[in-house]
């Protein structure tokens, strides 16, 4: 038994080792590719009032029955992720004012941990996860097709006016590069993987998500909304699209 152990041991051994090296020789021989996002030089602000990045994703600021504004990327997010992530972040508000979302896009570089899991999003600020389900939001531009999503409802108490509430919310996101679209973290994993090995090209990954608050009961109502506000934004900084659908 021993021996058999030793030779798992050192077989395991052997095989992350050269897994080790493999990786390291694409990381000094691979391509990179173009981010499936549009990506401006127009400089985005820290949450201390400095310039964060030079360069944004960009998002579209004007949006029929919408307005918007730019939204900082706070201190801690720019300390956690590596130097070469870029960020597009605005807040679009309904014309009447009684719905707000906060629409966000983080593009990686050239590290991979840029794009993290998304359920850290939620619980570093708080949220508690009450539902996870697959979706998909209808574009009509540049043609017909249904863009994946992944849908988290989540929920949170907070005190207001001296009482506490709860309150919810709701989280759409998806995964992009410059000829893919996964709402699965895990799939976006593998697909990093299979360019990297099968042609040698990192491609850069955007992690683009909107989410908004909203009272108990209305989550389906909310993801409605989102998802209006996601087919008239998208198709002004999202390259890539899904296959044509009737």
């Amino acid at each position: 038994m021993n021996r058999r152990l030793q030779t798992l041991t050192a077989t395991a051994l052997v095989l992350m080792a050269l897994a080790a090296g493999l990786l390291l020789r694409m990381k000094h021989s691979h391509r990179l590719g173009a981010p499936g996002v549009k990506v401006v030089k127009v400089p985005l602000l820290s949450d201390t009032g400095d310039v964060a990045r030079t360069n944004s994703v960009f998002l579209p600021s004007i949006v029929p029955g919408w307005a918007s504004r730019t939204e900082p990327v706070s201190t801690l997010e720019l300390n956690y992720l590596p130097k070469d992530t870029t960020y597009g972040r605005r807040i679009y508000r309904t014309s009447d004012g009684q719905f707000s979302a906060f629409g966000s896009v983080v593009l990686m570089g050239t590290d991979r941990t840029s794009i993290h899991r998304p359920e850290y999003c939620l619980t570093g600020i708080g949220w508690g996860i009450e539902k996870r389900a697959y979706a998909t939001v209808r574009m009509n531009r540049p043609h017909g097709y249904d863009l994946p999503v992944r849908r988290f409802d989540a929920a949170r108490n907070q005190v207001q006016g001296g009482q506490p509430q709860m309150r919810k919310g709701v989280y759409v996101f998806w995964f992009v590069s410059e000829h893919e679209l996964t709402a699965n973290h895990w799939t976006r994993q593998w697909l990093i993987a299979r360019d990297l090995l099968l042609r040698g090209t990192l491609n850069r990954w955007a992690y683009v998500s909107f989410f908004a608050e909203c009272d108990p009961g209305q989550e389906d109502a909310t993801f409605a909304r989102l998802s209006e506000l996601i087919a008239a934004t998208v198709p002004e900084f999202q390259f890539t699209s899904g296959a044509a659908v009737n």
